[in-house]
């Protein structure tokens, strides 16, 4: 039997601190969390491990919080020998605030993380000759923008050999103005990755953070024109659009009786979508697949659901 094939997911995790009440107190309580490494996670579990691995490509200090991450991810079946780690640097920290709809408001400390750091050291030109050749490589808008902008060229000419030897590249577009320059920076970094990809899932509401509000069919028209041939606009509760070779398709988003976090609700669903089109599911059957998952994520708190409470098939 053939050796599974790697999917690499290229970003950063976090440490996610969360408020909790005890005994008429507060206290932090914490998790692992971040947009890649939440996309890794659910793909890890939904994917056949006897024809894919997922790869988590990031940097991690070697302080103890590190080792639990690390340990973590091996748990769930996510390969970390891409996985560097660092002495002299620590990973980034988050803390999510919640409102009574479930919507986020987050705070960062992230801006000398190890993640940031991860071209830099000893082991990057051996990951990044993986890379070059590699069948699948999944990141989001975020992976690039935590980079400096000499790192972020020299991965955009890595991805683009990856490209050039037929290697499909997923892109996710989370746009975070905070962690780019400017937003002409980041649309350019976007052009340019876009360009690249053979499955773009872009979040509407990001999408118009950056380049100001458009319709659904001038989103879907910008994207394509980059040479971009699978297009996934999410929309929240609304319906998810799916373009694929100028074939366009709605898909209903699945009921949630009670909304608690919003938190990864995009990452689960592309995860979803992602791990359904690698098993060879049409655009419309993955779209529904990652609706499921993303409708039991947010009903529950975290970024990260036990796996008792994964949707069923």
């Amino acid at each position: 039997m053939n050796a599974p094939v790697t999917v690499f997911v290229i970003g950063e995790c976090m440490i996610e601190l969360q408020r909790k009440e005890q005994q008429q107190e507060q206290a932090m309580a914490y998790r692992f969390g971040g947009d890649t490494l939440n996309a890794a996670l659910y793909m890890a579990r939904l994917l056949d491990a006897r024809r894919h691995q997922v790869a988590y490509v990031t940097a991690l200090g070697t302080d103890g919080l590190s080792d639990d991450m690390c340990a973590s991810w091996q748990e769930e079946g996510i390969n970390t020998r891409c996985v560097q780690r660092l002495d002299d640097k620590l990973p980034g920290m988050y803390l999510i605030e919640t409102d009574g709809q479930g919507e986020r408001n987050f705070h960062y400390w992230r801006s000398d993380s190890a993640a940031r750091h991860w071209m830099r050291r000893a082991q990057a030109p051996d990951i990044l000759r993986e890379l070059a050749g590699a069948r699948h490589v999944v990141l989001s808008g975020i992976s690039l923008a935590i980079l400096p902008p000499a790192d972020r060229e020299l991965l955009l000419a890595t991805l683009a050999q990856c490209h050039a030897q037929g290697g499909q590249i997923i892109f996710d577009n989370n746009y975070r103005p905070r962690l780019w320059e400017s937003a002409d920076a980041a649309a350019s970094i976007y052009h340019r990755i876009l360009s690249l990809s053979s499955l773009a899932l872009l979040t509407l509401d990001d999408e118009e953070a950056l380049y100001g509000p458009a319709s659904i069919a001038q989103v879907l028209a910008r994207t394509a024109a980059l040479g971009v041939p699978e297009i996934v606009l999410k929309r929240g509760a609304q319906p998810c659009i799916v373009w694929r070779d100028g074939e366009q398709e709605e898909v209903a988003a699945q009921p949630v009786a009670r909304v608690v976090d919003t938190t990864a609700a995009g990452d689960s669903f592309g995860a979803a979508y992602v791990a359904a089109r690698l098993a060879g599911q049409p655009p419309a059957v993955a779209a529904a697949a990652g609706h499921r998952l993303a409708a039991c994520v947010i009903g529950q708190r975290g970024a990260i659901i036990a796996r008792t409470e994964m949707p069923a098939g």
